[in-house]
């Protein structure tokens, strides 16, 4: 038998995408691609705690492994028993082939180690050096310095070398019936007009470099709802609910509705209010890709961290401040002044908006109201 045959044989294969949510949804294509290529086949995601409520939304992943004791992982446990546990864990699992799934800025030497311990016969990533014993199957990665490509496009690539293709490359999530109901009676109770436009509003963002300031926002806000009369919702963790707090203190005295949902949403509830937003706006962050997997416009406010994020096959506007400092791959501006968004008028802001929403009028009254709560 060769390698593309055992390849083909695979039907218990591993994934492992050891980052955040929206870095598991970018992956979701390659991985219906693995799906979609042999009958039977079993996908198992190996991933990050940040990574791991998205996953399990995902329709392709049946089971999910999460793990917090990767030492080549920010925050991983350094100590040796708890590898040796996780290698052990793999083992027992009889994987048949393990993907690797990484940005270009990461190694896949590491993990390709791991799944060699566990005795998975056979491993495919991206490397840029010869990997010799520790991968079967490699692609030499040709980025940044050959190419760039979106984040999406990179796995499908990586997948197609043993074969595996599909002929849906949209991102994939699960809304659950349940989460929708709980987030439209939470809008009425705010007093949100579920039948007249709305729009969503995430204004945080893990990397400081990624965050649109609090004043452009409210400035951007207040020309939708003065001039546009749009309901705003805005979203974000526990810890963000202070900055959304800041954003609604700028908006005090607009007639219009709007209201903060900051801490108070499940990650479900999070998608499902996503799915019946008019359109995000959002900083180029997690909400960013559950738009695209929902089919929800965006409009990104993408600072120019990094090139392979933008929204993936959805409506959207991606807006920023062109710099000579652009790409940078830098969680805090090594320059400080942070132009590439600190520079972003909020007038463009309200103007994609309002595009993206007269292009796609249908999505107004947003398409799925249960009416047990809507009623």
């Amino acid at each position: 038998m060769n390698r593309q045959q055992e390849w083909d044989s695979a039907r218990n294969i591993l994934a492992v995408r050891v980052d955040n949510l929206g870095d598991v949804l970018m992956t979701t294509p390659a991985l219906r691609a693995l799906r979609d290529s042999a009958d039977g086949r079993r996908i198992t995601l190996l991933t990050s705690s940040a990574g791991s409520g998205i996953a399990a939304m995902v329709p392709e992943i049946d089971e999910v492994i999460v793990s917090g004791s990767l030492p080549w992982m920010p925050g991983g446990d350094m100590r040796e028993t708890a590898y040796a546990a996780l290698v052990e864990e793999l083992r027992a699992e009889a994987f048949d082939a393990a993907v690797i799934f990484t940005v270009y800025s990461q190694s896949s030497l590491p993990s390709a180690m791991l799944c060699w311990q566990a005795g998975i016969p056979l491993r495919l990533a991206h490397c840029r050096e010869n990997p010799y014993g520790l991968l079967t199957n490699w692609l030499q990665d040709p980025e940044p310095h050959e190419m760039l490509r979106h984040e999406v496009r990179r796995q499908l690539d990586l997948v197609a070398s043993i074969g595996a293709l599909t002929g849906n490359e949209r991102l994939s999530i699960d809304i659950a019936v349940p989460d929708t109901i709980a987030v439209v009676e939470k809008l009425l109770a705010e007093g949100i007009d579920i039948h007249a436009p709305w729009l969503m509003v995430h204004p945080g963002a893990s990397a400081p470099s990624r965050r649109y300031p609090v004043h452009h926002y409210v400035s951007a806000i207040k020309e939708l709802m003065d001039n546009d009369g749009y309901q705003i919702v805005l979203t974000g963790s526990r810890s963000e609910a202070e900055l959304t707090a800041a954003i609604q203190t700028g908006l005090e005295g607009m007639p219009q509705a709007s209201t903060s949902l900051a801490g108070r949403l499940t990650l479900g509830e999070l998608v499902a209010l996503t799915s019946l937003a008019s359109a995000l706006v959002s900083n180029n962050t997690g909400p960013a890709h559950i738009a695209a997997a929902v089919g929800t416009p965006v409009v990104d406010l993408y600072a120019l961290t990094n090139p392979q994020h933008a929204p993936w096959q959805v409506p959207n506007r991606v807006l920023y401040h062109d710099v000579p400092c652009r790409f940078c791959y830098r969680s805090t501006c090594p320059r400080t002044h942070h132009e590439c968004l600190n520079l972003l008028d909020p007038r463009r802001i309200a103007e994609a908006a309002r595009q993206l929403l007269q292009e796609g009028a249908d999505r107004a009254i947003p398409p799925f109201y249960p009416k047990s709560a809507a009623s």
